[in-house]
């Protein structure tokens, strides 16, 4: 049956089958990841986006276009994970962006909406990179648009749309030559085209397809009772959270409007949904004003005295997980750091970061994940160290949706993350440690040592699955079945004449023995540079090494 017009009911569920078809698919697109290593996470990060999507189209209750647009907008912006994640809730943004006042869509209407969301991605990366998902959508939004002059059939549309996307899906190892040299397309724009051929199944069969498994519920940061002092410093006693559905409003002139009313706030969302999260003492006013510019749904409100007091009765000498924790008085600086592992956590810690979100090379973190760390921190000026070029992006969007002097310094390893914190200096002021942090990240020199997950020829280097592979500054360099031989390679490579400091972080799977063991041979072998080495607990990877 010819379908030519479709309503929001028939678009949400167009949306929630692209996002389970990804689901499904997920690790086929990991595969792609142009090194062989085991955290290729382009199709997890992707996918966890589009989830988090689902989760608020699932909520919808009026299922109006305007209604189905922005919840898949707020969820993608909120759950972006990845670069990849990160332009996917920009292109999704432009496209509901578009779509915002349509009662009823032609395959023009979603032509046109398919182009606004790419115009959106590209203003939104900074140095828009060919060959990508960027190329992909576009060229696809481009053919979209010559489709809809000649067929106002959704499976027509659709069908063609994704032969553009899979065209030039597989032109894209020319144009990248990583990818060529890896012998893969590109990993997002494969993930864009499997949500597109999702979309087109729910307009051939009519129905969604479920997925098997469910989705384990994420996680919520605590804090223990032992960060926890007294009561009655809890200066904004409720919990306040709800979302107004509205018309033409701006959600930054709301956020202007409750500020004085109190802190830890999040206001986000599109001129037709907002998402408030408040600490206050008036959760009434907050409220009322609400009212003011649309109708509230979602109230929910908690006394955080009230949990407290709860949780201290309990039991005070436990480690009892308490919410909503708001510090005593308000710091000059605060710290948030990315890592995976608890002896990098400590070393963080120690190093003065208030809060270390779990993740990294194998677990990107989320948009909400890094505002809600952001927001935990009472500090007037908030310094966020992603420690990973594929968490930047997505730190830099919750830097732009926070109601707080946020500054991001583009750390790409943990090695950067260490060295820009040992170069933190409390008496500067942000924008002069913001320019320290990021001049001194350049002149550490990083390298990994993890294992291969498939055969490959790289940078001319003969990779068997299972070889142990070296990579410094991001290239890689060395494969080979002995993990001491690569390792010492792998710093030989790194160390030079100006060389003064090797510090490695050794990962779960070595022993003490096999790091002190490691450590006497780099003595003496560099008896001029200084050899530290740290328990890190990190997955996947045996080592991580910076040389400075």
């Amino acid at each position: 049956m010819k379908i030519s017009v479709i309503d929001g009911h028939s678009l949400k569920n167009m949306l929630i089958n692209g996002a389970y078809e990804l689901e499904r698919n997920k690790e086929m697109v990991n595969a792609l990841n142009v090194f062989p290593v085991p955290d290729g996470d382009t199709g997890t990060n992707m996918s966890a986006t589009m989830m988090s999507a689902v989760t608020e189209l699932n909520k919808v209750t009026n299922e109006s276009i305007k209604a189905v647009v922005d919840a898949a907008s707020m969820g993608t912006l909120m759950g972006a994970r990845g670069n990849s994640g990160v332009i996917l809730s920009q292109l999704i943004r432009g496209f509901a962006k578009f779509l915002k006042d349509k009662e009823k869509l032609t395959t023009k209407d979603f032509a046109l909406a398919l182009k606004e969301g790419v115009a959106t991605a590209y203003k939104a990366v900074m140095k828009p990179t060919e060959g990508t998902i960027l190329t992909v959508s576009r060229e696809s939004a481009d053919k979209a648009i010559e489709i809809s002059k000649y067929t106002s059939d959704f499976e027509e549309f659709l069908s063609g749309v994704c032969r553009a996307a899979e065209q030039s899906l597989n032109k894209t190892p020319e144009i990248l030559p990583v990818l060529k040299q890896a012998n893969v397309v590109d990993a997002g724009g494969m993930g864009l085209l499997v949500i597109y051929k999702g979309m087109l199944r729910y307009i051939k069969e009519g129905k969604v397809e479920e997925i098997k498994k469910d989705f384990e519920a994420k996680k919520e940061e605590k804090i223990t009772v032992q960060d926890v002092f007294n009561t009655e410093d809890i200066k904004f006693a409720y919990c306040t959270e709800f979302f107004i559905k509205t018309k033409n409003s701006d959600p930054d002139k709301f956020k202007n409007k409750i500020e004085h009313l109190g802190d830890s706030m999040v206001v986000v969302g599109t001129e037709e949904l907002i998402k408030v999260h408040i600490h206050t003492n008036n959760p009434g006013i907050v409220l009322e004003e609400a009212l003011k510019i649309g109708e509230l749904i979602k109230i929910k409100i908690d006394n955080m005295k009230e949990q407290h007091r709860h949780v201290i009765d309990l039991d005070k000498n436990e480690n009892v997980e308490v919410k909503n924790v708001v510090e005593q008085e308000e710091k000059e600086y605060g710290l948030v750091t990315v890592a995976m592992g608890d002896g990098l956590t400590n070393i963080f810690k120690d190093l003065g970061v208030d809060y270390v979100i779990e993740g990294g090379q194998t677990m990107n973190p989320s948009t909400q994940d890094i505002l809600l760390a952001i927001n935990s921190i009472n500090a007037k000026n908030i310094f966020v160290l992603p420690n990973n070029s594929n968490i930047i992006l997505a730190a830099e969007q919750a830097r732009d949706l926070a109601n707080k002097n946020v500054y991001v310094v583009p750390t790409k390893s943990i090695p950067q993350g260490v060295t820009a914190l040992v170069s933190f200096d409390y008496d500067a002021t942000p924008e002069e440690n913001f320019e320290t942090l990021c001049e001194v990240i350049k002149t550490v020199k990083t390298g990994q040592v993890t294992f291969a997950v498939r055969d490959t020829v790289f940078n001319d280097v003969e990779v068997k699955e299972g070889n142990k592979i070296a990579i410094a500054n991001g290239k890689l360099i060395e494969a080979s079945e002995d993990l001491e031989e690569i390792t010492l390679k792998l710093i030989d490579t790194l160390v030079d004449e100006n060389s003064q400091l090797i510090t490695v972080f050794y990962g779960n799977g070595i022993t003490e023995e096999e790091a002190e063991a490691l450590q006497s041979k780099l003595e003496e072998k560099y008896k001029s540079v200084d050899v530290t080495i740290y328990y890190g607990g990190q997955p996947l990877y045996y080592y991580l090494i910076s040389v400075e």
